[in-house]
């Protein structure tokens, strides 16, 4: 079961100049940065709010890093803006599979490690009204409590 909208993408050409427009015009903090070399980007993770799932909502800001990338590829046609929305599942390979059997083609065969370790896959946007969706479960939070 889908239960949160977990990120919305965005494609830019500087990482640093858009996460410095997001933090001084909205105000919102870097939460978490990696470059993911299987996607070709280097990305930056806002975090937006808290949600009732024990989950969180971000901006995804991506930047590539190779000009073979998705992303990049992407930017080339499309310019900067809104790339993709996920959606926050607790079993990714259930949601993928339930939703491959209603139709909608699922991108990869097996979910890929995506963001802080979590675990995605995306659905074909021509099957979503032209819209690029990750499906997205979180990796588990580490404790302090042993």
């Amino acid at each position: 079961m889908l239960t949160r909208i977990d990120h919305i993408g965005i494609a830019c050409h500087d990482l640093d100049a858009t996460v410095e427009f997001y933090r001084t015009t909205y105000g919102f903090e870097v939460f978490h940065t990696e470059v993911n070399e299987e996607q070709g980007v280097r990305e930056a993770m806002l975090k937006i709010n808290e949600t009732s799932d024990g989950g969180a909502s971000y901006l995804q800001l991506l930047e590539p890093v190779r000009e073979d990338s998705t992303v990049a590829k992407w930017l080339a046609k499309n310019g900067e803006g809104v790339h993709h929305i996920a959606f926050g599942t607790a079993d990714v390979d259930g949601d993928a599979a339930a939703i491959r059997d209603k139709g909608v083609r699922v991108l990869y065969e097996e979910p890929r490690r995506g963001s802080m370790g979590s675990r995605i896959t995306f659905l074909h946007p021509k099957d979503c009204h032209g819209v690029l969706t990750e499906l997205v479960t979180s990796a588990p939070v580490e404790s302090d409590e042993h």
